[in-house]
């Protein structure tokens, strides 16, 4: 089953989202949720979607980053991003924590804001702490591009979409970004767009 991801303007999209507690995490709905996002995410395609984007207020988000995802990418935009595959993994009531104060500007899309991106400064580094999919806590030292997927999904569980912290003068259809910007390296196309 796909589930519909909701657009911008969604009142659920803008609200902060409930922790779960652990028996509603191995509740059957919620394992049966997970399932139906993984596979709405895959099919998008995107590297991670939360709850909230389905219409459900909880604090619950899958991320997965394939290896596929990157063949559009040169090796040099690779490195430059530190991307890197990340298997599918379930995020729930995460606590984010700042690793380090360096920051990195990178287009940046989502599913509930089909067909747009601009470039989000986010941290390069961050550890996470949260709940997976057995109620098990996990803790995770991210870099690079997977610390930006896990920043731009707990944000939604937060209420906070990557619009509220783009440069606004970026905002740029996915087709545009493709035709003018994406070969940029972030400070040329910072340096173009003032």
């Amino acid at each position: 089953m796909h589930l519909k991801i909701l657009q911008a303007g969604e009142e659920v999209l803008r609200g902060k989202a409930r922790e779960l507690s652990s028996a509603e995490i191995l509740a059957e709905e919620t394992q049966r949720l997970i399932e139906h996002m993984k596979n709405t995410m895959r099919e998008a395609p995107g590297v991670g979607l939360a709850a909230p984007q389905v219409g459900l207020p909880v604090q619950l988000a899958v991320i997965e980053d394939r290896e596929e995802y990157h063949q559009k990418m040169t090796q040099a935009q690779m490195t430059e991003r530190q991307r890197q595959p990340v298997p599918f993994h379930v995020v729930i009531n995460p606590r984010i924590h700042w690793s380090e104060e360096t920051t990195a500007e990178f287009f940046e899309g989502c599913l509930s804001i089909a067909g747009y991106a601009a470039m989000v400064p986010r941290s390069t580094a961050v550890t996470v702490e949260f709940l997976n999919e057995r109620a098990d806590p996990v803790k995770v030292e991210a870099r690079g591009w997977y610390a930006r997927i896990l920043q731009h999904e707990i944000d939604h569980l937060a209420g906070v979409l990557y619009i509220d912290r783009m440069h606004s003068r970026t905002l740029t259809t996915v087709e545009n970004m493709e035709r003018f910007w994406k070969g940029l390296k972030s400070p040329e196309v910072r340096a173009r767009l003032g």
